[in-house]
């Protein structure tokens, strides 16, 4: 496929994906890459496999984590956990039914493919100061870069965090051939809502293991990837989270902003290059010229690049009428186990009548706990986030059936379209993996149409589906811990949702939908991976 404009691009991606990935492109199943990265030749330190039942309890000393907590924390936020065996479904015209086999983590990942690498800076007194990659399938650590890299960090982010006074910091990146090679173009859509989803799950960990964190949306890319040993045409970082033990990770105030500048070129001469061998597996790696001129056109070379985006700046005034939801307490719940039992049903959603304060209990909890110190709010929090929940309700007690919006200020549901619209998402589905008929409750996941691009530039497209990642990270930890599961699907027609939620007259778009509801087990054989 030739390249195109980017915009064009972009509409397409949101609007008409067919349109993204040639007409001819087949899946070569027997060439799929590994879902996770290998490390060869690099020195390996193992984690604890003895890992906690739950997350609850938890004593927080506020002293710096041993590799043992490391090691529990990883695994949490993205170990392998599980290996499953399900039989599928059989052709009516194949004599038996194939077995499929599966390594889950807690988080979903569109095709299971898992596109995302985790990286880790770490000073802990056990190990030597340095960047690690954590090889899940080992359940390790692999020491690529050894050194204090605080002033090198700190710079990266434009000197805003206090990154000495962390015991680390997490890298969370994208390899662009992991579900490029399933989803051809489409994949960069994936491979934003993938990273948001880990990040969500991460900060979810971490304040169990009282860990304060600060998402970072920009940095200087190119010396980022430098300091990781990463090649930017395989591979490249979506995000850095500085982690402390301090209650609050402090924010630096910048001073004469032509002083501070830090340019992407001068600190990676600070550094001598590294390059280590991995293992891919696929012996046929297909161009993905389009994903590569996205990440270029998103690419910050200079700390004078970066932006913070006011509350003003995205507010659109709301007359709706409301309709208030019961008042609900946040979620108590045992983390560890939610993350377990998290499922993401198919034919197995089953039709169950749902109460007024249970909708209203995961819509609270799924809004409140996205909350989140992050770099484009800057030294201020956010109350109002810039990703918002749409729904199709329908059998809900006490609640006519219709399409609304959620109101996470006011906790009100602000009703947009009356009625039963199930056909009409149905209709919208590219697949008809799951009976829209049976399902309760259809969330879209919305945000800006511009995708805050006249501000940050193409990058707003990646960190928005970021932003939506970690909205939909809640709203399934949420719907596990009410006993119910959820779906994420992309597969589903744009242009039709957003008129049935009129979301043009608040400039916005939906971007994901996640169904949920009460469903039955599948039958599958499950072995959990740690001891």
């Amino acid at each position: 496929m030739s390249l195109m404009n980017l915009d064009v691009f972009l509409h397409h991606l949101q609007y008409d994906p067919d349109k993204v990935k040639p007409l001819n492109w087949e899946t070569d199943w027997d060439d799929a890459p590994l879902p996770y990265k290998l490390y060869r030749d690099l020195p390996m330190i193992p984690l604890s496999r003895e890992v906690p039942a739950t997350l609850e309890g938890r004593v927080t000393t506020g002293e710096p984590p041993n590799l043992r907590d490391i090691g529990h924390f990883l695994y949490y936020t993205f170990g392998l956990t599980q290996l499953t065996q399900s039989v599928m479904e059989r052709d009516t015209s194949e004599e038996s039914a194939g077995v499929l086999q599966m390594c889950r983590r807690f988080v979903p990942s569109g095709g299971g493919l898992y596109p995302s690498e985790l990286y880790l800076y770490l000073k802990l007194g056990e190990l030597p100061a340095g960047v690690y990659h954590y090889d899940a399938a080992h359940h390790r650590l692999a020491l690529l870069r050894e050194g204090n890299f605080d002033d090198y960090v700190a710079k990266s982010l434009g000197n805003r965090r206090d990154v000495s006074g962390c015991f680390g910091a997490a890298f969370v990146s994208t390899v662009y051939w992991k579900n490029f090679y399933k989803y051809n173009n489409f994949s960069y859509r994936l491979q934003g809502l993938d990273a948001g989803i880990l990040i969500g799950q991460l900060l979810e960990i971490a304040k169990r293991f009282g860990y304060s964190s600060s998402v970072h949306f920009q940095f200087l890319d190119q010396a980022v990837n430098h300091l990781l040993g990463l090649s930017e045409q395989e591979e490249s970082v979506y995000a850095v989270i500085p982690l402390s033990t301090d209650p609050v990770i402090r924010w630096m105030e910048r001073g004469n902003e032509d002083q501070d500048t830090v340019s992407a070129s001068e600190l990676c001469g600070d550094l001598l290059p590294i390059k280590h061998d991995h293992y891919v597996r696929s012996q046929r790696i297909a161009d993905y010229p389009i994903l590569l001129q996205m990440s270029e056109a998103s690419r910050l070379d200079s700390t004078r690049m970066f932006r913070e985006i006011r509350k003003d700046e995205q507010a659109i005034p709301d007359h709706a009428l409301a309709l208030p939801l019961p008042p609900v307490d946040r979620l108590s719940y045992d983390l560890a186990a939610a993350c377990r039992n998290r499922f993401s049903p198919e034919t197995e959603f089953i039709s169950k009548p749902i109460g007024l304060s249970r909708l209203a209990a995961l819509l609270r909890e799924a809004t409140a706990s996205f909350s989140y110190h992050n770099d484009l709010d800057g030294p201020r929090e956010r109350t109002e986030p810039r990703v918002c929940l749409y729904g199709c309700f329908y059998g809900v007690e006490d609640l006519p059936d219709g399409a609304y919006r959620y109101d996470g200020a006011e906790h009100a549901l602000q009703s947009v379209s009356p009625g039963d619209h199930r056909q009409r998402l149905q209709e919208g589905m590219s697949l008809p993996n799951i009976n829209l008929f049976q399902v309760p409750l259809g969330f879209h996941v919305a945000g800006k149409r511009n995708f805050f691009q006249s501000l940050l530039g193409k990058r707003g497209y990646r960190i928005q589906q970021m932003e939506a990642g970690m909205l939909v990270h809640r709203l399934l930890l949420a719907s596990s811990a009410l006993g119910m599961g959820g779906r994420p699907l992309l597969g589903f027609d744009a242009n039709s949702s957003d008129a049935l939620y009129r979301t043009a007259s608040r400039d916005e778009t939906g971007l994901i939908f996640i169904p949920v509801g009460p469903y039955r087990q599948r039958l599958r054989l499950a072995g959990s991976l740690s001891r």
